[in-house]
C-alpha cells in the first residue's frame, strides 16, 4: 500500500484522537453501521481531498466499512493532523497522502496520488481535487459517477464551472444542506477560529476590537462567539442585506479601511481575494493581529504587504511579525491560511458529525442516482437533511412535536382562510 505521511510511529496517538472524536459522532456511527450491513460501496473507489483530522478519519472509516476503497489527501497544506494520518494508515489500511506543513508542490503531488487511484466518487473540500481532474486528468472523468463538496468556497468554484458548461459530472453541494451550514459554518467556525487565534497568540479577547470581514454563516458564528468572550465587534461587508443584518444584530458596520484603524484583531471569512489589502495596510492599527478562516490563503494580500515591509520575523509557531516601512508592526497568523485548522484542531466533533453524515449520505445518493443527475451542482433532498437532524436530536435526548392529520391537511389546503 502506497502512502506519504510524516511518521507512521505517530499512529498510537492518532488512534486516541480518532476514538475520542467518535464518541461525539453518533449520527455518523449509525450511518456507518447501516453501511457495514449493506456494503453498498463494494468495488467503489472514493477519492477524498479533505482536512485530515480525527473527525475526517471517522468518515473515512465509515465509508470503508461500507465496502469502499478509500484514498485520502489533505485539502490544505496546514490542516493535517500527522498522528491521525498515521493511524488511518496503520490501523485501517487507508492510503493517506498528507503531511502538515507540506509545500505547495507536495500538496499538488498528493492530490495526484489520490487521482492515481482512479476514483468513482470524489469528495472535496475546496474543489482542488475536482479542479485538477478537469484540468489535467480529463481521461479519468468518464469513470467518475459524481462528487461531493464540503465548503462554500468549493461550491462557488464548482457553480462557476457548471455555468461555463465545464463541469463534467454531477456534484452534491454538501455545504448547502441546512444540517451542514447552519451548524458547521456557524457554530463550528465560530468556536474553532477563536480557538486557533487564542492558541497562536495567547491574547485576551475581552475588551478588544475584533473586526470580522464577511457576515455569512461563518462570519455570524465568529461574531457570536467573539462577542460572547467580550470583544467589541466590527463587521465589514460588500452585501447590503448582510450588512443591515449585522447592524440589527447589534454590531458596528463600516468599510475595512476604517475598521482596520481600530482593530486589535482582523479575521477574514469571505471566500474572496484581497479582502485585507494595500489600502487596509495604510490605515491598520499598530500591533493588529490578522488572520483568515476562509478556505484559501488569498483573503490577506501578502504580496502587497511584502512590498511595504521593512523586516519580518517568525516569533512563535504560526505567528509572523511584519515591521512596516512606516514604523507600524502587524502580526499574520498561519501565513494567511485557515487559522482554525492551522493553529488549532478544526471544528468540534459534535458539528462535524452532521457535516460528515451529509457527506456519507451524499456518496450513497450519488451511487443510486448518478445516471439521472445532470452535470451540475445539486443539493441533497430535504428528507435526508431532516433525517440527520432527527438522528442528532435523538442523540441529545430531545423530542419534538409532530403534525396531526388535521394540521397536515390545513398546511396543504388553500381554501381555509379568515372565517
Amino acid at each position: 500500500m502506497k502512502y506519504d505521511i510524516k511518521n507512521i510511529n505517530l499512529a498510537s496517538e492518532g488512534i486516541k484522537k480518532i476514538n475520542w472524536a467518535s464518541k461525539d459522532m453518533p449520527v455518523l456511527a449509525e450511518i456507518a453501521k447501516d453501511f457495514k450491513k449493506r456494503k453498498l460501496f463494494k468495488k467503489i473507489t472514493i477519492g477524498a481531498c479533505l482536512h485530515v483530522t480525527a473527525e475526517t478519519a471517522n468518515l473515512m472509516i465509515a465509508l470503508k466499512e461500507g465496502g469502499a476503497n478509500i484514498v485520502l489527501c489533505a485539502s490544505n497544506p496546514l490542516s493535517t493532523s500527522d498522528d491521525v494520518a498515521a493511524a488511518l494508515v496503520k490501523y485501517f489500511k487507508i492510503p493517506v497522502f498528507a503531511i502538515k506543513g507540506e509545500s505547495n508542490k507536495k500538496y499538488l503531488s498528493h492530490i495526484n496520488s489520490v487521482l492515481d487511484a482512479k476514483p468513482d466518487i470524489t469528495m472535496d473540500d475546496g474543489a482542488d481535487l475536482v479542479s485538477m481532474l478537469h484540468k489535467s486528468r480529463k481521461d479519468q472523468i468518464r469513470k467518475v459517477k459524481g462528487g461531493t463538496e464540503e465548503t462554500t468556497t468549493g461550491v462557488t468554484r464548482l457553480k462557476s464551472m457548471a455555468k461555463e458548461k465545464k463541469l463534467l459530472f454531477p456534484i452534491i453541494a454538501v455545504n448547502n444542506s441546512t444540517t451542514k451550514y447552519l451548524f458547521d459554518n456557524r457554530y463550528g467556525t465560530g468556536q474553532s477560529t477563536l480557538d486557533g487565534i487564542i492558541r497562536a497568540t495567547d491574547k485576551l479577547i475581552a475588551g478588544s476590537v475584533f473586526v470580522i470581514a464577511g457576515y455569512g454563516w461563518c462570519g455570524k458564528g465568529l461574531a457570536m462567539r467573539a462577542r460572547g468572550m467580550g470583544a467589541n465587534i466590527i463587521i465589514t461587508e460588500v452585501n447590503a442585506v448582510k450588512a443591515l443584518e449585522a447592524l440589527m444584530d447589534g454590531f458596528r458596520v463600516m468599510p475595512m479601511a476604517k475598521a482596520a484603524s481600530e482593530a486589535d484583531f482582523i479575521c477574514t471569512v469571505t471566500g474572496n481575494t484581497s479582502v485585507v489589502n494595500a489600502e487596509t495596510f495604510k490605515t491598520i492599527k499598530n500591533g493588529c493581529i490578522v488572520s483568515n478562516s476562509g478556505h484559501f490563503d488569498v483573503e490577506i494580500d501578502l504580496p502587497a504587504l511584502q512590498k511595504i515591509t521593512k523586516t519580518k520575523k517568525i516569533l512563535r509557531d504560526f505567528v509572523e511579525m511584519y515591521k512596516l516601512k512606516n514604523g507600524k508592526t502587524i502580526y499574520i497568523l498561519a501565513g494567511g491560511r485557515l487559522v482554525n485548522l492551522s493553529c488549532a484542531k478544526g471544528h468540534p466533533a459534535e458539528v462535524m458529525d452532521m457535516s460528515f453524515a451529509n457527506q456519507a449520505l451524499a456518496a450513497e445518493f450519488i451511487l443510486k442516482n448518478y445516471k439521472n443527475l445532470s452535470k451540475d451542482v445539486h443539493i441533497l433532498p430535504e428528507k435526508l437533511d431532516q433525517k440527520i437532524a432527527e438522528l442528532k436530536l435523538k442523540n441529545f435526548g430531545m423530542k419534538i412535536d409532530k403534525l396531526t392529520s388535521k394540521q397536515k391537511k390545513y398546511m396543504n389546503e388553500w381554501r381555509d382562510g379568515t372565517k
